[in-house]
């Protein structure tokens, strides 16, 4: 996703804000900011994340 595209909420039309996000995998937590509507709470978790951040923390929890 580029800096300059604004992503925007499709039930409430908002405009999606960087916001902390807490995220919970066997029993351990993590924090990061992620695009996430300011009014239903709905937060964007793009592919990219996915691949990177989500896959290097479940390889990290999975080999403890």
């Amino acid at each position: 996703m580029a800096d300059t595209e604004k992503l925007i909420c499709n039930k409430c039309n908002k405009e999606l804000e960087p916001i902390k996000t807490n995220f919970s995998y066997l029993g351990h937590s993590f924090f990061t900011d992620l695009p996430k509507c300011p009014k239903c709470g709905m937060v964007y978790i793009s592919e990219e994340f996915v691949k990177s951040r989500i896959s290097e923390v479940e390889m990290q929890l999975e080999d403890k």
